[in-house]
């Protein structure tokens, strides 16, 4: 098996959640990364699951999904839950509007703090 590490570099966080609305403040750093993505409605946005991150959720390769009422262990790479190796969460979100370094989106199932690993505009061929 090949072990490789890396770095990850946050580009932001989720600052505001309210109702279904969520803004993303994105670092001024990262700030250059937006142009071009008000060319899109729906975003893919990958963040850090940082509530909970710790050595044994990230052991778990076999869990019991909460959602749709299941009760049958199954592998972690077939849920969404969040103990897994790498705690990255993935949720597509529609973008309502852009302001400077900010994005106001809505769909979005991250915690206020989560940090914003990347995005990625939805293109369909």
């Amino acid at each position: 098996m090949i072990h490789l590490s890396g770095v990850v570099h946050f580009i932001g966080v989720v600052e505001n959640v309210e109702d279904d609305t969520s803004t993303i403040l994105i670092y001024p750093e990262f700030t250059p990364g937006l142009d071009g993505l008000d060319a899109y409605k729906r975003l893919y946005i990958l963040y850090w699951l940082h509530e909970g991150d710790n050595p044994a959720r990230r052991a778990t390769l076999r869990v019991v999904p909460r959602r749709h009422g299941a009760t049958e262990e199954r592998g972690v790479f077939s849920t969404h839950s969040p103990h897994r190796p790498n705690p990255v969460g993935l949720t597509i979100v529609e973008l309502v509007k852009r302001e400077g370094n900010r994005l106001i989106v809505k769909g979005l199932d991250a915690f206020e703090g989560s940090p914003i690993v990347d995005i990625k505009p939805e293109e369909h061929n």
